[in-house]
């Protein structure tokens, strides 16, 4: 059963179609009601057809229109149990302590609705593919390099070879030497950035299994992945919502890194004990 399907359609809206927007729109201001009504019942509440609330359906990986109404049920209940966390916007009048807050509580909700969109499947997907590959690449540009740069010390520590580059020409110019046995990373929270996307379909071309993080919904980076692990689209002033997206995807990084661990886990702990040690060595 999906999980987290109202954060999914609040996230994916802008990517939908203007027929499909007026039914995601009904489901959002009314889900508790939604779920009592037949196909024929919201498709005639949002003004559009029975075909249009399928590939609703359809744009939200769900079988059908009953699937849709038990994802809402269930996300429902959920919502009930948990705890509601507000992320307002940031004040510039706001106390350090405010500020903490709502710092704090935009990066859990990050954290939160990025758990909800993103696939579990897709996710195993990219652990198996970069314990099978022979060298990682990491392309990014601006803020997400910071999570490239994150990324590419975790799997050096492990022994795993790593090329990332902050700079976009050596980004393209290692592109073209990817091969099938190697696996592309893009990193892009808006999905557009134009020199990870050229960088990616160059190894994309090259055989190499591309993956793409980036946030939920349709955008350029997902005609060239492979994969597909979305993070949640967190906007805010300030540039608070970049600062939850980098959270978020650091995430990712976290699990795919712990994940790969696992799978290599003798060998694994032999490597983090080596280069601790030599670390350590260093400080004296």
């Amino acid at each position: 059963m999906d999980k987290g399907i109202l954060t999914k359609i609040k996230q994916g809206f802008d990517t939908f179609s203007p027929s499909e927007k007026k039914v995601g729109q009904y489901i959002l201001e009314n889900p508790e009601e939604t779920i009592g009504l037949s196909i024929m019942e919201l498709s005639k509440k949002c003004n559009t057809s029975e075909a249009t609330v399928i590939r609703f359906c359809r744009t939200l990986n769900l079988k059908g229109y009953q699937e849709l109404k038990l994802a809402i049920s269930i996300d429902l209940t959920k919502n009930k149990e948990n705890k509601r966390i507000i992320h307002e916007v940031i004040d510039a009048d706001d106390s350090p302590e405010m500020i903490l807050a709502k710092i704090s509580a935009g990066s859990i909700k990050a954290i939160e609705d990025t758990q909800n969109v993103l696939s579990t499947e897709a996710l195993e997907k990219a652990i198996e593919a970069i314990d099978n590959a022979r060298r990682i690449y990491i392309f990014s540009a601006g803020a997400s390099s910071v999570v490239a740069l994150d990324a590419k010390y975790k799997f050096m520590r492990i022994n795993i070879p790593v090329e990332m580059y902050f700079d976009n020409h050596m980004q393209l110019t290692t592109s073209v030497h990817v091969t099938e046995k190697d696996v592309a990373i893009g990193i892009s929270n808006s999905g557009k950035t134009k020199d990870v996307l050229q960088a990616l379909s160059i190894a994309k071309n090259k055989g190499a299994t591309t993956i793409g993080i980036t946030q939920y919904g349709k955008s350029p980076i997902c005609n060239v992945s492979d994969i597909l692990l979305f993070t949640a689209n967190v906007e805010n002033n300030f540039r608070s919502g970049a600062m939850a997206s980098r959270i978020a995807q650091l995430n990712i990084i976290d699990s795919i890194f712990i994940g790969v661990a696992c799978k290599r886990y003798d060998e694994v702990i032999e490597h983090l004990k080596a280069t601790r040690e030599v670390v350590e060595d260093k400080q004296f």
